[in-house]
């Protein structure tokens, strides 16, 4: 059984230098994932997924992260330059695992 999830949230980027660019999981969705797919997670909460932002998917991951009790959905250079998106935009993202 597919399951897919759509969400909206802003993009942003870690504070490291030259930092990764995430959009956080909304609380409520993480909660219900966890709860209903926390067995198929493999090393470090990573849950493998396919991730789609405004028509262009990609296979990918989300990891849990405990310290903002979410999901983290890592968007690659690539994705935002071909979508032309920049932190702090909103962005609507499809999964589905």
């Amino acid at each position: 059984m597919k399951i897919s999830h759509t969400f909206t949230a802003p993009l942003w980027q870690h504070s490291a230098p030259g930092g990764w660019y995430f959009v956080s999981l909304p609380n409520d969705l993480s909660l219900e994932i966890r709860s209903q797919s926390k067995h198929l997670e493999e090393g470090w909460g990573r849950l493998k997924v396919n991730a789609t932002l405004d028509g262009l998917s990609w296979n990918t991951s989300i990891w849990y992260d405990k310290k903002r009790g979410t999901y983290l959905l890592p968007i690659k250079a690539a994705i935002r330059q071909k979508k032309n998106v920049i932190a702090p935009s909103l962005v609507e993202v499809l999964l589905a695992w």
